[in-house]
């Protein structure tokens, strides 16, 4: 699923090709998380199920620039009392469509999945796609808000009711870890 984004345009030639102006280019939205960081994590353990049992995680994230900064690589290592996450987030940037797309991985998994796909807007990062969860079509969101130069906050949600509600089952703040030196 793809979002829109409305465009302002400046003036429409005759052969009807529009001219947008003040689009924005996207390519450098995640260097502000270039590095490593601390996180904490916590996640619903049994999501659209009506269940309020949530685990907590902590460890490290890192975060390097590939392509010139067009993608990123994102390496999540936690553990708490459920267990081990260790997961990757290819991040791709797509120049055409000014939209990144968020490619998940997990060691248990060891396949991407299907990709989030938005941008940031006014400083904040949405991303939706739609997937098969338990059997049920959903619509997932993950949301990156709160960012400063030393932390930042992610949400992810799932809407089975075509995104007129949400559950946020996946909630992670980090915080940079200063080089030494």
């Amino acid at each position: 699923m793809v979002l829109a984004r409305s465009v302002a345009y400046s003036q429409i030639r005759p052969d009807t090709t529009a001219i947008a102006i003040n689009e924005h280019d996207g390519t450098h939205d995640f260097d502000f998380e270039l590095g490593t960081w601390t996180t904490s994590l916590k996640r619903l353990r049994h999501p659209l199920t009506g269940s309020a049992d949530w685990v907590e995680y902590s460890g490290t994230t890192t975060v390097r620039k590939v392509w010139n900064g067009r993608a990123n690589l994102v390496e999540l290592d936690v553990t708490g009392t459920a267990g081990h996450i260790e997961a990757l987030s290819l991040r791709l940037y797509n120049p055409e469509s000014r939209q990144w797309s968020l490619n998940f991985s997990s060691v248990s998994s060891g396949t991407m999945s299907q990709p989030t796909v938005g941008r940031f807007t006014d400083g904040r990062g949405e991303f939706i796609d739609q997937e098969t969860f338990n059997g049920r079509i959903i619509l997932v969101r993950f949301i990156i808000s709160e960012i400063t130069v030393d932390s930042c906050h992610f949400e992810q949600a799932f809407s089975d009711d075509n995104g007129k509600t949400w559950e946020v089952n996946w909630v992670a703040s980090d915080t940079r870890i200063k080089s030494k030196g």
